[in-house]
C-alpha cells in the first residue's frame, strides 16, 4: 500500500529519530485512523476535544483495550508535539 506524502514525511521524520519499524508502522496506523475519524481535516486544525472524541469512540464503539487506547493516545501526542512542530506543511 502506498503511503500518502503526508504520512511518508511522518515516517521519514520518525526514522531520523531512530524509531523502530514496528513503532513507526503502529504510530502511522493510529495517526491515519485519527485523521480519517476527523473527516480528513489537517491535524494542525484538530484540538484536545477532537482527541477526546476519538479516544471515547475507541473505548465505546470499537471497544478497544485500555492499552490499545493508550497506544493510540501516545501516537497522537507524539504527532502533535513532535512532528507538527518539526515539519512545516
Amino acid at each position: 500500500m502506498d503511503k500518502s506524502p503526508f504520512l511518508k514525511s511522518v515516517s521519514d521524520f520518525m526514522h531520523t529519530l531512530r524509531y523502530r519499524r514496528r513503532t513507526v508502522d503502529t504510530y502511522l496506523y493510529w495517526i491515519k485512523i485519527f485523521i480519517l475519524f476527523n473527516g480528513k481535516k489537517h491535524p494542525s486544525l484538530l484540538n484536545d476535544e477532537d482527541i477526546k472524541r476519538f479516544l471515547t469512540f475507541l473505548a465505546t464503539e470499537r471497544q478497544v483495550a485500555p492499552s490499545t487506547q493508550a497506544l493510540a493516545l501516545n501516537a497522537i501526542v507524539f504527532f502533535k508535539n513532535q512532528v507538527l512542530k518539526a515539519i512545516r506543511w
